[in-house]
């Protein structure tokens, strides 16, 4: 990365954004229906596509601290979502279990069912090891984002660094 112009660096992060929001959309129009947590990963990466696409109009190398600032975003995200899959801690109420029903009417309990999201937060619907035939890799695509993104954030540092 050492020869690398900050132009350079800044197109590759926006690429990797671009590359991650098209795999997602691809996942999804396969059926695999994101979660409230997976649309929140995507937020980061459609700011660092507009952040890289105009330091590289306006050539302004300084907006990769920002490309910088989403990618770390998304990837805390994406590290968080990881913890709600694997059950390490709870996930937002709205798109996972263990809600306390105790007290509840039968129409409040009928109000929240109606209420809840299709896709758990929760629940993991996609793994690496589902597509290869090596069981060791049990990753999922909030993984991956939230290793990439972390990747990425450097990326983004060393070009604001060259600018």
């Amino acid at each position: 990365m050492t020869n690398l112009t900050s132009r350079q660096l800044i197109l590759f992060a926006t690429l990797f954004s671009l590359v991650s929001v098209l795999g997602a959309w691809t996942f999804q129009s396969l059926g695999y229906q994101p979660c409230q947590l997976c649309y929140y990963q995507r937020y980061p990466h459609y700011a660092a596509v507009v952040i890289g696409a105009l330091a590289l109009a306006v050539g302004w190398p300084k907006l990769a601290w920002l490309g910088a600032l989403a990618a770390a975003t998304t990837s805390a995200i994406g590290f968080y979502h990881t913890g709600v899959e694997r059950k390490w801690w709870p996930g937002p109420t709205s798109c996972t279990t263990g809600t306390d029903i105790s007290g509840l009417s039968p129409q409040d309990l009928l109000d929240q069912i109606n209420a809840a999201p299709l896709v758990r937060c929760d629940e993991i619907p996609w793994r690496l090891s589902d597509a290869i035939p090596w069981d060791v890799l049990d990753i999922t695509m909030a993984n991956l984002n939230a290793l990439g993104s972390l990747l990425i954030v450097f990326v983004w540092l060393a070009a604001a660094r060259r600018g």
